[in-house]
Formats: structure tokens, sequence, C-alpha cells
């Protein structure tokens, strides 16, 4: 049975030669339930010591549609300040162009604001990669170009990325960049296969993008299914998670990363030992037969 390769020790965000593991961890609820600064620490620590050193925010995680805008970043700044040698064992990435409650704005002096806010907030000179967080369809992409450009020459940001961008979003803001996309951030999980099959996956492998999949866990419904083909593809999760003794979590995060595209799942739980199981993905092996009966079943029907 042909068995497909384990995802290597470390990845290349795009051609930039920054080492990142090959699973990330979000910290899109970071900022919840009245977590303090030391909460956090132990957070990041649990990241680190578990071999991931790709550590993903944004400035508008936090924000609950009426405040908590930065707070995210802030308190994962406040982290840094404390104890400032973290920040040489992580690839920082966050992400901007959303202004709250909901509007995308990539104009210029939006976005150049935005870049300088997150600095300030995460108590950083610069970050490792910086992403556009949604397309601002009122936004020309050589405009945003120009702007992401010059945070690259100011040295605020070492590489660009973007999150939910169509695969024409992603050419023309290519198009324009002098410093090209390392990274593109959409939704992937077993539950949503879109990308495997409409050409996002081959975009990014022609560019050269790194992939990285935020919800890898179908949004909870991996862990809490809701529907019958939530179910179907957790009992093929589950089949293959009881022969290899791990959980149907880490099942779901190496399933993501057999694919030959480098997909980087980001886990998004906000428990140590959670964070620390994720880290197993890396050394689960997958053959093609385990992994296309997931396929199918999320499918819902036979391939062709």
């Amino acid at each position: 049975m042909s068995e497909l390769p384990l995802p290597p020790a470390t990845r290349t965000l795009g051609d930039s030669g920054i080492a990142v593991s090959p699973i990330a961890w979000g910290m899109w609820r970071l900022a919840e339930n009245g977590r303090t600064a030391g909460d956090a620490a132990k957070l990041v620590h649990a990241a680190l010591d578990a071999g991931i050193n790709f550590l993903d925010t944004a400035d508008i995680y936090g924000f609950d549609g009426t405040a908590g805008f930065g707070d995210a970043e802030q308190l994962l700044g406040e982290v840094l300040a404390a104890e400032p040698a973290l920040r040489q064992r992580m690839v920082l990435a966050t992400k901007g162009g959303i202004m709250p409650p909901l509007p995308y704005d990539q104009s210029a002096q939006y976005l150049q604001s935005a870049i300088d806010k997150s600095l300030s907030r995460l108590k950083v000179d610069s970050v490792d990669l910086w992403q556009v967080h949604r397309p601002d369809i009122l936004a020309h992409p050589q405009e945003v170009a120009r702007v992401l450009d010059d945070a690259v020459a100011a040295g605020k940001i070492r590489t660009l990325g973007v999150s939910n961008f169509t695969m024409p979003q992603i050419a023309a803001l290519n198009q324009f960049l002098g410093h090209k996309l390392v990274a593109t951030q959409p939704e992937i999980s077993p539950l949503r296969i879109d990308c495997f099959e409409n050409g996002e996956l081959d975009q990014a492998m022609m560019l050269g993008l790194t992939p990285l999949a935020w919800s890898p866990l179908g949004g909870g419904r991996l862990t809490s299914p809701e529907t019958a083909r939530d179910e179907a593809v957790a009992a093929e999760l589950d089949r293959f998670a009881v022969q290899h003794g791990i959980s149907r979590s880490v099942a779901a995060y190496s399933w993501l990363m057999a694919h030959p595209a480098g997909i980087i799942p980001i886990i998004g739980s906000q428990q140590a030992e959670r964070i620390a199981e994720g880290a197993a993905a890396a050394q689960v092996r997958w053959n093609r037969q385990d992994w296309y009966a997931v396929l199918v079943a999320a499918r819902g029907v036979p391939l062709p």
C-alpha cells in the first residue's frame, strides 16, 4: 500500500528561508475568559516546548462586535515584554486590514496605520509574516502592494501573505508586489475540502506559497459532529486514529499535513495540553487508501 511521506521537521515560508514548524498555533481566542499575561505565557511556552515555533495572531482577534480590537496582540505583547527572549524562539505572524465593526479597508492610510499599531501592541520592531486578513474589493492591488513593499523595505515586515483571498485576487496582488507573497491562509479542514479540487492548492504550489489552514477542525464540528456528513468524516478519521493510537483531532491535522502543498494547520485551542497533543500530528503517516477514504466521506459521493 502506497505510504505518503511524513511532513518535514520544518517547512520554509515560501522562498523566504524562514523555517517554521509543520503545524502552527493560533490566538483567535487568546484574549477570552479573562486570560492574564501569565496565563498567555503558559500557552506560548506550551507551543514552543512542543516544537511549535509558528505563532499566528491578528489585530481583530479579541474583538467581540463592540470592543476588544487588538486585545490578543496586546496580551501577546505583554508576554514578550516580560520575556523578551521568547521572541527569538518564534516565527511571529499577524494580520490586518479589517476595520471594525466590519468594513475591509486596505487603503494606504489604513494599512500603514494597522501595521504600525500591530507592532506597537506586540511590542516588537518587526513581524516575520504580515497577512492581509480579508480582501478589500475597493482597494486597487497596486496600491496595497505599494504599502506592503514599503513596510518590508522599512524593516517592519519580513514576509507577506494573504488570508481568505480568491485565486485571482492572489494573482493580482502578487503581480504588483516587489516582495512576492510567501503564504496564503484559507479555511481548510476535512469538512472544507474545496481547495483540494478548485485549484487553490495548485496555485499555491505553482507560486510557491505556503498554505496555512485556519479552522482545521471545521470550527469544532469534527470534535462535535452536527450533521450526517460530519459524522461520516469523523468516523473515517476515528478508524484511522484507532489504528495509530491518536485522537481524532491529531488525525485531522495530519490528514491536512499529508498533502504535497505542505499545508500547515493552525491549532486554535487555548489549552496547553491540546496544543502539545496537536504537535504529535507531525509524526503520523497516511497511505493513499486511508487518505482518500476521508476525502470520499467529505465529498459524500464516490470519486469519479
